[in-house]
């Protein structure tokens, strides 16, 4: 036996959780399914959310779950492992634990995941002060010294750069390591008219005892940081929109438009899982964008004009 809802939602984040609670005050019957794994769950706290600035990431979720169920809507903690859509408007999502969910709309706001450096230290203090975005912690670290290592791939060297780029404004001693990236002179002459200082060698490791200590080198130097930034590899935790065969540019993001809606019809997308750079507020703002659309579809649906 399966239950039918106007709407379910993949993903109990901050964009899943904004999108159910805008949809349950619309009077949708709607469903969150959440597998509780938030990408910013190794964070103490998240910040620059207007009014939650400094709030630990689970406990806003948790407010966001009661306020949503508040007004209705169901809040599942499981994971989806199967989506298909049948005729013309419906969707059946199957959960690890057995149930069967119905639904006339979907929105996938399951994240992304950050693919990290496999260096030691790297993972251990990965959202402690093994950090990704000065715009979160930057504030939090100032006036330390600071490193920057850089990327394995193509679009984390580029990131790896532009971090390295935008340290200096919280501290006046960075480090940029390159590691085994190679670094063009144009990018040189960029970071030495920041003051940010460049340190070639390769990496070995992450000094950790207690906390982050500093960066060592294969060659045995050994230099002092208390806060490494590093550019992850993001990874779209995508399996339902593929599944439904939604569209994927050449970077391999799903395809949406300004609301959130995929090449799907009936689909929609938000948050990190199709905007790798929103942070915790904006993926909220897009939950809220894609509810509204999505009821407005609904209602366009649901309209019946008499024939004449």
């Amino acid at each position: 036996m399966s239950e039918t809802y106007d709407v379910v939602i993949v993903g109990g984040g901050a964009a899943g959780l904004s999108a159910a609670l805008v949809l349950a005050r619309a009077r949708r019957r709607v469903a969150v399914v959440g597998g509780g794994a938030p990408r910013n769950a190794p964070a103490e706290h998240m910040h620059g959310f207007l009014s939650r600035d400094g709030m630990p990431p689970a406990q806003l979720l948790a407010a966001g779950a009661e306020e949503a169920a508040g007004y209705g809507a169901k809040v599942i903690s499981d994971v989806v492992v199967g989506a298909e859509r049948v005729g013309e408007s419906e969707f059946v999502l199957r959960l690890r634990g057995g149930a069967t969910l119905r639904a006339r709309r979907l929105l996938v706001a399951t994240g992304l995941r950050d693919e990290l450096p496999r260096l030691p230290g790297v993972r251990e203090r990965w959202g402690r002060d093994v950090l990704h975005c000065p715009y979160c912690h930057g504030y939090e670290v100032r006036d330390q010294p600071l490193g920057v290592l850089g990327g394995r791939e193509p679009g984390a060297s580029a990131r790896a750069v532009h971090l390295a780029l935008l340290l200096p404004q919280w501290s006046d001693d960075v480090i940029f390591f390159p590691n085994t990236m190679p670094l063009s002179d144009d990018d040189r002459a960029r970071l030495d008219a920041r003051g940010v200082r460049v340190l070639d060698g390769e990496v070995a490791r992450f000094v950790v005892q207690d906390r982050l200590r500093g960066v060592e080198l294969t060659d045995g130097r050994a230099v002092p940081r208390t806060a490494m930034f590093v550019a992850p590899t993001f990874r779209a935790n995508d399996d339902v929109l593929v599944a439904l065969g939604c569209a994927f540019d050449d970077s391999g993001w799903v395809v949406t438009d300004a609301t959130g809606r995929t090449s799907v019809a009936g689909v929609w997308a938000a948050g990190n899982v199709s905007d790798p750079a929103a942070q915790v507020i904006s993926a909220a703002g897009a939950g809220s964008t894609a509810a509204i659309a999505i009821n407005g579809d609904l209602v366009s649906a649901d309209v019946t004009v008499p024939a004449r």
